[in-house]
């Protein structure tokens, strides 16, 4: 019997917010989905922001799964991979302004894919 491999190429995002580093949401919901649907939607953020618009979607995915706790304990669990990293950690108010700036065009675009 003759074996056949599949591979693909697969991008991958640098910096303290990749793959790995928001957990495993980014195996099931891949950033360049999400970046997709950011821009489609013209929520990209327009400057360097502590909290940006690609960590706002996981986060909310997040909290659907984790919907007993705040915002900023669902942070702790993406981020749980970087522990011994100086990451600086958003107040609960950062991630609703968060929230509030990506506005529900994403989720939605998002939810249709």
């Amino acid at each position: 019997m003759e074996q056949v491999a599949i591979t693909r190429t697969v991008g991958v995002a640098a910096g303290v917010f990749a793959p790995g580093h928001i957990g495993e949401l980014t195996q099931i919901v891949p950033f360049e989905m999400v970046d997709e649907v950011l821009a489609e939607t013209g929520a990209v953020q327009r400057r360097v922001r502590l909290v940006p618009a690609r960590v706002t979607v996981y986060l909310l995915l997040a909290a659907a799964l984790f919907n007993g706790l705040g915002y900023q304990q669902v942070f702790d669990r993406l981020c749980a991979g970087l522990a011994g990293l100086s990451l600086l950690r958003p107040s609960g108010s950062a991630l609703r302004q968060a929230r509030q700036r990506l506005g529900p065009a994403p989720m939605k675009a998002l939810s249709t894919w």
